[in-house]
C-alpha cells in the first residue's frame, strides 16, 4: 500500500472552490473549506436536485461495484476521480464481495491525499493505491497504475462524476478511450455525468454559480444524453443504457428517487 503522485499535483488554494471538497460539501462532510461550502450552496440553491443527485450517484457507484465484483467476476478497479473518503469506498465494496480485489485510486486535490491512508486500508488479502495526478495525464496513471494492477487482466475503469470537470478543448472523449484501449478485454467502465438535457436552465445556473468560484482548470460541463453515450464507444453498453441515477440496476423499486435527477449513468464492457 503506498501513496504516490505522478507529477500532476496541485497546490492547496483554499479561496476558490474544488470539485472533490465541494462534492464533500454536498455530501455533508467536513473536509472542505468556507469556499467550497458558499460554491456547494450556490449551485444547490439554483438547482435543487443537485444534493439528491450526489447522493444517488454514491449510491450508483455502489450498486457498480458490487455488479462488476460480483456477477463480472472483475477483481481490479483504477478509480480516477477519487474524491474525499465517505462511506462506502470503491476498495470496501469491492472486498466484501472479493477480499482479493486491488484497487488504485486517482485524484489531482492535495486534500484528498491527506485522507488517501483511509482509501489504504485493505483487506490482507487485497491491495489499494493512492496516485496524485490529473485525468489528463494518460500515460502516467497507466504507468504507476501497473504497478498494482495487471492491465493483462480485466479492470473496472471508474470514472464517476469526474468528466465534467474536462472542457472540450480537451477532448474529455478521448482520454476516457485513450484508457479504455490500455485495458484488457472484460474490462468495464462505470461513469456518470452531469447532464445538460435534464432540467437545462437549473443545471446551466448551477453549473455557472460554481464555476464562477471554481479554481483554474476545474470549471465543469454539463453534457447531453447523447454526449454521455459516446464516452462508451469501444464498449457494449450493459442493460439498461445510459439512465438516470436510480435506473441503473435499483436495490429496490422503493430505492428509486422522486424526480428528475440531473445526471447519466452507465456500465459498459470492453469487447
Amino acid at each position: 500500500m503506498s501513496e504516490r503522485s505522478t507529477g500532476g499535483m496541485v497546490p492547496i488554494n483554499s479561496s476558490v472552490a474544488h470539485p472533490a471538497r465541494v462534492y464533500n460539501a454536498w455530501l455533508g462532510g467536513k473536509d472542505h473549506y468556507p469556499a467550497d461550502q458558499e460554491a456547494a450552496e450556490l449551485a444547490a440553491a439554483a438547482n435543487p436536485q443537485v444534493v439528491p443527485a450526489v447522493r444517488a450517484n454514491r449510491a450508483f457507484l455502489g450498486r457498480a461495484v458490487r455488479h462488476l465484483a460480483g456477477k463480472a467476476r472483475v477483481r481490479q478497479f483504477l478509480d480516477i476521480g477519487t474524491g474525499i473518503p465517505a462511506a462506502d469506498n470503491t476498495h470496501e465494496v469491492a472486498q466484501r464481495v472479493d477480499p482479493g480485489a486491488r484497487v488504485v485510486y486517482v485524484d489531482n486535490d492535495p486534500i484528498v491525499l491527506a485522507h488517501a491512508r483511509a482509501l489504504l486500508v485493505s483487506t490482507e488479502e487485497g491491495t489499494t493505491d493512492y496516485l496524485e495526478a490529473d485525468l489528463r495525464d494518460v500515460d502516467g496513471i497507466l504507468t504507476a497504475a501497473r504497478e498494482t494492477l495487471d492491465l493483462s487482466q480485466p479492470v473496472g475503469l471508474m470514472l464517476v462524476a469526474v468528466l465534467q470537470y474536462i472542457p472540450g478543448a480537451d477532448d474529455p472523449h478521448g482520454i476516457a478511450r485513450r484508457i479504455l484501449d490500455e485495458l484488457a478485454p472484460g474490462s468495464h467502465i462505470v461513469l456518470s455525468h452531469p447532464a445538460a438535457d435534464i432540467g437545462a436552465e437549473e443545471v446551466a445556473e448551477s453549473m455557472r454559480r460554481y464555476n464562477d468560484r471554481a479554481a483554474e482548470h476545474a470549471g465543469a460541463t454539463p453534457r447531453t444524453h447523447a454526449e454521455v453515450t459516446q464516452f462508451f464507444d469501444g464498449a457494449d453498453l450493459l442493460d439498461p443504457g445510459v439512465v438516470q441515477l436510480p435506473e441503473w440496476h435499483p436495490d429496490s423499486a422503493g430505492s428509486l428517487s422522486p424526480g428528475a435527477l440531473p445526471m447519466w449513468c452507465g456500465v459498459g464492457r470492453k469487447l
